[in-house]
């Protein structure tokens, strides 16, 4: 069978990432942010923790502070009372001891916690039943971080556990990438929004709403710029103002080699073809280019194929501009409940679920697999990974998946 990559202009995935991400430039814009406003975020440059954490020694468990030099298995004296944010500070001698509880500091004079389950109380003294050691249930200073240590490397994209490690060391603000801001329409006589009344021949154009969402999620911020008919010029002057006021363009459909397509045409006129064609499925025609400072994406127009490429390859261009610290696809190696149908010549993305059945994970179908039908993959939580070379695939052999859901 014929190697469609045999054909002149068309670059595996590999190849075409590579081209890509090299032609791309990250941005040097930034902006200062709250803490409040920083999720989803990308850091700009590295972060040192402003304090100690924790700032003083801490009781990890509600009990008794005391001396292990004092444990000789006679009663101890209780002189007081640390809490969480009123501490104790007085001095605590030989044979003495205090109540303590979880968070609260820990007197210089005392070297360990007992647990309160371990200690018998009569009025105000204590008999300890189960020694402690040396240290023991004692958050010391700096456990989790030390001041002017780094904390977060540039590039992170800022999570809730991030934002709540900035606010334990003290950061209120800090430096991010600003925001891209990335345009995108769709091409076709055929396409009407939602809310009128459909004729014949004509369809509702989903890529619009599919892309607002893709983008909202990657974090950036979206411009639909509406859907613009199989028109040169049209389409010409759609490009050329969306290059003046958005980082990155996005269209969908009209990158093909029918009469009505012409966005690679329109591109090598107003800027520059990078690549065009890319040995993938769905998504082969796929056109990368510049308009001026503007990246530029043509996918192709039918709805599973702009989610893959988006995913495959438009989003890793994202990431690269943003300045987002590469990232990694969660792949596994699952087993197939089905046949699965492949022809060589392309890397194939095929929809499907995965699930846990008695402790092994398996893979099926979510139906059909044409670029068309949107309704498998929403039934989705994985990509099928098929490999360029790779052939029909038969039941219970192990295969890759990407996830797209955080879980199983």
């Amino acid at each position: 069978m014929t190697d469609c990559c045999s054909t002149p202009g068309v670059l595996t995935l590999e190849q075409a990432l590579t081209q890509i991400l090299q032609t791309l430039q990250q941005t040097d814009r930034y902006e200062r942010v709250s803490l409040k406003d920083s999720l989803n975020r990308i850091t700009y440059e590295d972060i040192k923790s402003a304090v100690d954490v924790p700032s003083f020694r801490n009781s990890s468990m509600d009990g008794y502070a005391i001396r292990t030099a004092d444990q000789q298995g006679q009663p101890l004296k209780v002189i007081g009372v640390s809490w969480a944010g009123k501490p104790f500070t007085k001095k605590v001698a030989k044979g003495e001891c205090i109540r303590i509880f979880t968070g609260a500091y820990v007197p210089d004079d005392c070297d360990c916690v007992v647990m309160q389950e371990n200690v018998h109380r009569t009025d105000e003294q204590i008999q300890i039943t189960q020694q402690p050691k040396h240290g023991e249930n004692i958050r010391n200073i700096g456990d989790d971080t030390k001041k002017n240590q780094a904390i977060l490397n540039k590039g992170k994209l800022l999570k809730p556990a991030d934002i709540g490690l900035l606010a334990a060391c003290g950061i209120a603000d800090i430096s991010v990438f600003k925001q891209l801001t990335v345009g995108f329409f769709s091409t076709g006589d055929e396409l009407i929004s939602i809310g009128q009344q459909a004729q014949l021949g004509q369809i509702f154009d989903s890529n619009r709403y599919t892309l607002q969402a893709l983008l909202e999620q990657a974090g950036v911020t979206p411009i639909d710029l509406g859907v613009i008919p199989d028109n040169r010029l049209a389409v010409e002057e759609a490009l050329v103002s969306a290059s003046k006021n958005c980082d990155l363009i996005i269209t969908t459909g009209g990158v093909s080699v029918g009469e009505a397509d012409f966005i690679a045409e329109v591109l090598a006129k107003i800027g520059t073809v990078n690549l065009w064609k890319i040995a993938i499925k769905p998504g082969k025609p796929l056109v990368f280019g510049t308009i001026g400072e503007a990246a530029f994406f043509g996918l192709p127009g039918n709805p599973v194929s702009v989610m893959v490429t988006f995913q495959q390859i438009v989003l890793p261009a994202l990431h690269k501009i943003m300045g987002r610290a590469p990232q990694t696809s969660v792949n596994l190696q699952v087993k197939t409940t089905e046949i699965i149908k492949k022809q060589p010549g392309r890397t194939e993305f095929q929809r499907g679920f995965v699930e846990n059945k008695d402790g092994e994970l398996l893979v099926h179908s979510t139906g059909g697999q044409g670029s068309h039908m949107l309704s498998s993959m929403s039934k989705a939580n994985c990509l099928i990974v098929l490999e360029q070379s790779a052939s029909d695939i038969e039941k219970g052999q192990y295969v890759t998946i990407q996830l797209l859901e955080n879980t199983l």
